[in-house]
């Protein structure tokens, strides 16, 4: 039985190089790309794309949509359905005009793999994002330990993300470099950090606490003095195993090199929540507690665009869209204190004035 196609590969490696190269496409959406066509192939039995006919794209669908999630024997969710339909008509569509297929493929056939109305706002629809209140990340920090060079470095990293609202990626890139404690601040140059998109923008550290910035300042001051590490070194160096006490291999220590992936930081957030009794929240989750700070603590326009340049975001459209959804809590609060029949700001002034010229003895002109 047949594993893969020769003619599919090659001009698989060719779609995937357009797009990363032409449409500036990620690994990892490249990566959900292959897996959509991985599953497409293997349903036809890994037939030339040539012979790809609208027949074989309503038959996979129908075989999709009853296939069942094999970690959680549970159908597959639309969106899953939803992206890898996506990617397989934009491919179709895409090879519909490439030398030696255009003649053999009908573009309209790629339509074949929509899905309803309905399935599609059920995929895209935007679900309550989880998110720690500042309360409950305090609460973490707090109770992890910081008696070894690892809980410090542990520690501090956890109160840095909420400090800096830094993606996990630029945080296992970072160097001591870019921290300028005079300035409070954490330049995030694209150069040597792993940023969104390789963009170069400083951030300035958040106001959620002065107990949450020295512990980011005694680490600094830590890898610094004690360690003697230099500018270049890892701000978040990775763990050292060797031979402990009882000459068995674990974690020593540190030692002054850049973590591979921001894999680690997901293990230690884990862990440190786990530890508080808490539920699991993962780095970028930081990012919305911070900006539902800044709902409750930007006054103007002026002070909510700083805020989102601090973030990162080039527009504050990205910043109230992407993270700015209000909590169901909060949304509670907001509706039960806009009462109809609450009296206006003017009323009780007018209040007020009303009962201290009373009280003075002069009477209220009718």
């Amino acid at each position: 039985m047949l594993k893969h196609n020769p003619d599919n590969e090659r001009i698989k490696h060719k779609y995937f190089t357009f797009l990363k190269e032409a449409m500036r496409v990620n690994e990892a959406s490249i990566d959900g790309v292959a897996k959509a066509l991985a599953r497409f192939e293997e349903y036809t039995k890994f037939k030339d794309f040539k012979r790809f006919k609208h027949e074989q794209a309503t038959g996979f669908k129908k075989l999709l949509m009853e296939q069942k999630n094999k970690r959680k024997d549970t159908k597959l969710s639309k969106s899953t359905l939803h992206s890898t339909f996506a990617h397989l008509k934009r491919f179709f569509q895409w090879l519909a005009r490439e030398q030696g297929y255009k003649s053999c493929i009908q573009y309209s056939d790629a339509e074949y793999f929509n899905t309803s109305f309905k399935d599609i706002q059920v995929a895209t629809a935007r679900r309550l994002q989880r998110v720690p209140r500042l309360e409950q990340i305090k609460h973490v920090i707090e109770n992890m330990p910081s008696n070894s060079e690892i809980e410090m470095r542990n520690r501090a990293l956890i109160a840095f993300t909420i400090l800096t609202g830094a993606r996990d990626s630029a945080i296992a890139s970072a160097k001591l470099s870019h921290i300028n404690l005079e300035n409070n601040s954490f330049f995030q140059d694209a150069r040597e950090v792993n940023t969104k998109f390789s963009k170069t923008f400083p951030t300035n550290f958040f106001p959620v606490g002065d107990e949450i910035k020295q512990i980011v300042v005694d680490w600094v001051c830590y890898l610094k003095t004690h360690k003697l590490y230099s500018n270049h070194a890892p701000l978040f160096p990775m763990s050292e195993v060797g031979l402990n006490a009882q000459q068995q291999f674990s974690t020593i220590g540190i030692k002054a090199e850049h973590w591979s992936s921001a894999a680690p930081i997901r293990v230690i957030f884990k862990q440190a929540f786990k530890q508080a009794g808490l539920e699991y929240f993962n780095p970028h989750s930081f990012r919305n507690t911070l900006v539902q700070l800044a709902q409750r603590l930007c006054k103007t326009p002026e002070e909510f665009k700083v805020w989102s340049q601090n973030l990162g975001h080039e527009s504050v459209l990205t910043t109230l869209y992407s993270y700015g959804e209000v909590s169901r809590e909060r949304q509670a609060e907001i509706i039960k204190a806009l009462q109809i029949d609450k009296p206006s700001h003017t009323d009780v002034l007018a209040e007020e004035i009303a009962q201290k010229l009373m009280q003075k003895g002069i009477t209220w002109p009718a």
